[in-house]
């Protein structure tokens, strides 16, 4: 799967995953107003889901895309209760630290707490997909980096929506090609210095098997994506409306 880049001067991870319905993006805290309107005239975003911990929110303050009426900003934090601000810490913590004992200690951290957006907030996870399933308008899905929150957000709709997993796959490691300019922009800002200080961006890169061994822990506990969200409260309309609106529009760009 090649990247469908979307050019922007105040962010460096943004792309369209399905066009006019699902792209993903790091921080949009620095969009210019040209950025603003790529996103919304060009792309037809109507939605934006920020996966941002109420620290990062608070801290970063108000990004340019809620100055804009025709944009829903929905906030669903996938950290209750973390200590960090940003989804970069989870490549440096050491192999032996536990993020929640109820996760596998044998794990790398990624995989850890990829697994633990889905125990301790399905509510965000499944609002965000349901909100991907019933928006008319392409919807943006971003966190810090665009990497890890936003990684799993989207490859649970995809796969809940019957993508090939090596596309899935391919679409996460898309991010690894501007690691050294999503670190680079989080350098920049004082909510993520700190957390990124001696930290290599190679450290910071996407690896493939980080994906697939979360979707074998899905595979093994819930038989699926799909049955993930049904055990939710998905609804089987819910999943099929959103099978259409992602396989449709995929399709009709592919012609």
């Amino acid at each position: 799967m090649t990247p469908r880049w979307i050019a922007l001067e105040g962010a460096a991870n943004a792309r369209a995953v399905v066009p006019g319905v699902l792209l993903r993006s790091d921080n949009l805290q620095s969009l210019s107003e040209r950025d603003v309107h790529v996103l919304t005239e060009e792309h037809g975003v109507k939605a934006v889901l920020d996966l941002r911990t109420d620290v990062e929110v608070e801290q970063e303050g108000p990004g340019p895309m809620t100055r804009v009426p025709e944009v829903r900003i929905e906030h669903r934090s996938l950290y209750p209760d973390s200590g960090g601000n940003t989804d970069l810490e989870l490549s440096t913590l050491k192999p032996w630290q536990r993020l929640r004992d109820e996760e596998p200690v044998d794990e790398t951290p990624p995989v850890r707490a990829y697994l633990s957006y889905l125990r301790r907030r399905p509510d965000s996870v499944v609002g965000s997909i349901r909100t991907i399933t019933h928006t008319q308008g392409a919807v943006l899905v971003h966190c810090a980096a665009g990497k890890d929150r936003t990684g799993v957000v989207v490859a649970v709709a995809l796969d809940a929506a019957g993508f090939d997993r090596r596309v899935i796959v391919a679409d996460y490691m898309a991010s690894a090609e501007r690691i050294e300019a999503i670190t680079e922009r989080l350098r920049g800002s004082s909510t993520y210095r700190a957390e990124l200080e001696g930290i290599d961006a190679s450290q910071l890169a996407p690896v493939p098997e980080t994906m697939e061994r979360f979707f074998g822990f899905i595979d093994t506990g819930w038989g699926g994506s799909a049955a993930w969200l049904a055990a939710e409260g998905f609804t089987a309309q819910d999943l099929e409306r959103l099978r259409r609106r992602l396989r449709a529009a995929d399709a009709a760009e592919a012609a």
